[in-house]
């Protein structure tokens, strides 16, 4: 949210600026002398200013490069230091001098490569048949990535309303986290699922704070993801089978049963006696 409030106040005084950068001077007219070398003064400062391949290759985009790792490797509810107003002013400027296109496909690749050599990690750990270090490092993952989403989007805010939105028709939100279901997600998501369907049938062998969370981000990447296991997602999030049927009551009851049953056979599951729930006689109930 403070992220949010940021972007929308730097961009209000934004829009006409891209309009006046656009113009020329007027014959005669002395051109402004520009006294401070650094590009990355506040926006509108330097209305004239041009960027060249060069400028952008050499600093502005391994500027944006550097606060993206730093965002995608931070320890969820770690703080970093970032100049966010610095970083949104690099994006508007490169915005501004025709860079959107480039700067939209440099940071998917950057994006792309990071949740690949993410996803070499995890098959590592398949490997190494450690389930439980698996989806602890999965949940960890998800949770850092999801976290570095709320950096890197209002960051590049500019771009998205100006490109994104404008000409791809899309939104640049979705499309990251379409980059992280299609990278890492569907790549070891029947694993996962299974690993977690085991995991459910032994009480506490998975931090229930921690399963709960990792079901529920999943289903909000991708709701198809609920029809694998739909009796593990419906644990944790309402509505996931169909309505009730009443011409298959027999059924649930029988469902029921089964449950009961699986429930029964758990270690350190005691049936409790009945006698001993019986109500102490009052002394005047005794005759």
């Amino acid at each position: 949210m403070r992220f949010e409030i940021f972007a929308k106040k730097m961009d209000e005084p934004m829009d006409d600026m891209c309009v006046v950068d656009s113009t020329q001077p007027e014959i005669g007219n002395e051109q402004p002398k520009i006294t401070n070398s650094n590009p990355l003064l506040r926006p509108g400062s330097m209305v004239m200013m041009t960027i060249t391949a060069e400028d952008y290759e050499t600093f502005y985009w391994p500027k944006l490069e550097r606060a993206i790792n730093q965002l995608l490797t931070m320890t969820p509810g770690q703080y970093i230091p970032i100049s966010y107003e610095q970083m949104y002013s690099c994006v508007y400027k490169c915005v501004c001098k025709q860079f959107s296109e480039r700067l939209y496909q440099d940071l998917l690749q950057y994006m792309s490569s990071h949740l690949s050599s993410i996803s070499v990690d995890l098959q590592n750990l398949v490997l190494s048949q450690t389930p439980s270090l698996f989806i602890e490092k999965f949940s960890f993952i998800l949770n850092q990535y999801i976290q570095a989403l709320g950096g890197i989007v209002p960051i590049f805010n500019y771009m998205n309303r100006f490109y994104v939105e404008t000409k791809l028709k899309t939104d640049l939100n979705e499309e990251l986290l379409k980059l992280f279901r299609t990278s890492v997600v569907d790549t070891h998501i029947s694993f996962l699922l299974s690993l977690l369907e085991e995991a459910n049938t032994q009480p506490f062998s998975v931090p229930p704070p921690t399963m709960s969370c990792l079901i529920k981000n999943l289903h909000s990447l991708n709701p198809a993801y609920a029809k694998m296991r739909p009796h593990l997602f419906s644990k944790f999030i309402p509505n996931i089978h169909p309505p009730t049927n009443v011409a298959e009551l027999d059924k649930y009851v029988e469902e029921t049963k089964l449950l009961q049953q699986e429930i029964h056979s758990l270690p350190g599951f005691d049936v409790c006696d009945s006698s001993s729930n019986r109500k102490r006689p009052n002394e005047e109930d005794v005759k």
